[in-house]
């Protein structure tokens, strides 16, 4: 891996070894801002120093760029490889994203020998299988309570099944095939699962004649009871599958990726096609996407959609040529383990089924940024309000507000939030615990979370106002620790929740605003998220301190045991729940320990 200043490498590219790898642009703070691979390192990097012919996004990249790094690999389906997992650990805020990726919750099926079934935010590749993602947390709450019902998987936290001797509430209400008593083999239990990833795939006809098959081999058994249960789980397939109106495909597994734009924003579409049924709609925004060809939209989307535990289907079509479809499509089959094919088509239903989606991905796109251009326009007329309320000399586009908040001197933290605009900025909040003694003194938290938000802070991160949920104190508190870092003060107020009183820095007494200016609306709107953002976090750090202070009051649970039980359990109430046997079979329990906290916790 080689490093150079940007004006260094201008000089010397021909001295860049002509080989696939992947290039790493950094800013001056040493950030990483763009990452991208090449067949050939020089002539890709060329292309960034060309007076013309550079996209918005990519020209502000290069200017902001400080520092080149670059690691060469032997074949590009290795640089691939290493440019996924950059991006994915960098972020670089110039490379193409997926807004909200992280709030869509999706179902996983565990890689265990007895699996668990349940709802989870994060792809880990740990062997689990993922569906979905689905439209909210409701969604998905819906779809497990009615595969619990259909398919009777166990609810219980336990990585790692451990034996009872009697079965939970669950398995004595006929909700759980009970494994964790022996009512069923780890070999019945897996078909069952099988059968349930086989109807989150879509492919319902294939559960219908598993459980055909079942309801009939119980039946010449004469177990009667089992065979009511198969005959339950299909009436209630064949009602869903009545209720269901999709399209047909014309694959039996494919994902349909289609991109459409509108202004700035950019969407893709994907319609999820499996056993000839599109089973499933999604779509992403994508940020710092607009102006790109459609082909490296999709190229880019490919790499950060699919990595990461997400299934992957035997063919994937798309509205536009992708590049370096073969390359993607071996990188793909090596994650699946067997082919997978990328394809755009030209004719057919395939051409009619990338059609559909690439019309309404424009829709979408144009849906949001009309939505997008109301809610700019409203929140821009809030900030310019405010500018003419404080007389403020900057356009304070970029406002942050800070609280601190404590619970009689005790748990005292610190939140910020970030407007732009006149609109959250979520990916800028921060939550702080204070570090210094305080005893509930406010002033010198305020003090000690200014110094730890702009310590060593790049000019660009800086807000054009910092807002305080408070009176004078707090806003001499936060002056005084930017004048101690010898800080360029940006502009700096506080409000005072009593009376909405507005103060400035030079300035006596507060200034006092109507109660409809729109710039009051703005502040008080930043205050109020700021308290609820330190009040969450507050309430967290409480209820961790609660679950150690009662299990540490037990004789024999020190600091090591109380983290491996809430690790093992997951929760103080699944703990009281658990026998005497379960709380000694956790990592560095024993007999004596188990007994103790159980009569603990239920003499309590």
């Amino acid at each position: 891996m080689a490093t150079n200043t940007i004006q260094d490498f201008k000089k010397d590219l021909d001295l860049i070894p002509d080989r696939p790898g992947v290039y790493i642009f950094r800013n001056r703070s040493g950030r990483a801002i763009y990452v991208g691979k090449a067949v050939s390192l020089p002539n890709r990097l060329r292309s960034y120093f060309q007076p013309r012919g550079l996209i918005e996004r990519i020209r502000r990249m290069a200017e902001e760029a400080a520092r080149l790094e670059y690691i060469v690999t032997d074949t590009e389906a290795e640089a691939l490889v290493l440019e996924c997992n950059l991006i994915k650990e960098y972020r670089p805020k110039y490379n193409i994203d997926l807004k909200d990726d992280k709030s869509y919750p999706y179902i996983r099926v565990t890689a265990e020998e007895f699996p668990r079934v349940m709802m989870t935010r994060n792809l880990v590749r740990d062997g689990s299988r993922y569906f979905g993602p689905y439209p909210n947390v409701g969604a998905v709450k819906e779809t497990l309570d009615f595969l619990r019902k259909l398919f009777l998987f166990r609810s219980c936290p336990d990585r790692k099944l451990a034996p009872r001797s009697r079965t939970c509430l669950n398995g004595q209400i006929k909700q759980c095939l009970g494994p964790c008593v022996g009512n069923v083999s780890a070999e019945e239990y897996n078909e069952v699962i099988e059968q349930l990833v086989l109807f989150l795939e879509g492919r319902t006809h294939e559960v219908e004649k598993r459980l055909h098959h079942q309801m009939k081999d119980a039946s010449e058994r004469l177990n009667f009871e089992e065979a009511a249960r198969y005959r339950n789980q299909l009436d209630a397939i064949k009602k869903l599958h009545e209720q269901q109106r999709v399209a047909r495909a014309t694959g039996p597994d494919q994902d349909v990726l289609a991109v459409g734009s509108y202004l700035d924003e950019v969407c893709v579409i994907i319609l999820r096609a499996r056993g000839g049924n599109v089973v499933a709609k999604e779509h992403y925004f994508l940020t710092r996407a607009e102006g790109m060809p459609p082909g490296e939209v999709l190229s880019s989307f490919i790499k950060r959609y699919y990595q990461g535990g997400r299934e992957i289907p035997s063919a994937i079509l798309v509205s536009s040529p992708v590049e370096e479809a073969a390359l993607l499509a071996d990188w793909l089959g090596d994650i699946k383990g067997s082919k997978v094919e990328i394809r755009f088509p030209k004719r057919g239903q395939g051409r009619e089924l990338v059609g559909m989606a690439k019309e309404n991905a424009a829709l979408i796109a144009e849906q949001r940024c009309r939505r997008s251009l109301r809610s700019q326009e409203k929140g821009k007329a809030l900030t310019l309000a405010l500018q003419e309320a404080l007389g403020l000399k900057r356009f304070p586009r970029k406002l942050e507000c800070i609280d601190i908040s404590h619970l009689g001197g005790e748990e005292t933290v610190g939140s910020l939030v970030c407007f732009t605009d006149g609109q959250p900025d979520k990916k800028h909040y921060r939550r702080y615990r204070i570090k210094t003694p305080t005893a509930g003194d406010d002033y010198v938290a305020m003090r000690e979370v200014v110094k730890r938000r702009f310590k060593n802070v790049d000019q660009d991160e800086l807000p054009d106002l910092l807002v305080l949920d408070g009176g004078k104190g707090q806003l001499n508190s936060a002056l005084d620790a930017l004048q101690q870092m010898e800080f360029p003060n940006p502009d700096v107020v506080s409000i005072a929740e009593d009376e909405e009183g507005v103060y400035l820095p030079g300035r006596r007494e507060p200034l006092v605003l109507p109660h409809s200016n729109p710039g009051l609306h703005l502040l008080q709107q930043a205050r109020d998220e700021a308290h609820r953002f330190a009040l969450n976090y507050q309430k967290k750090l409480r209820k961790r301190k609660l679950k150690a202070s009662i299990l540490r009051q037990v004789p024999g649970i020190g600091k090591k045991r109380q983290a491996a039980l809430l690790r093992h359990f997951g929760s103080l109430s699944r703990i009281r729940k658990a026998s005497v046997d379960e709380l000694a079979c956790v990592p560095g329990m024993n007999r004596t320990a188990a007994e103790a906290l159980y009569r603990f916790l239920h003499n309590d």
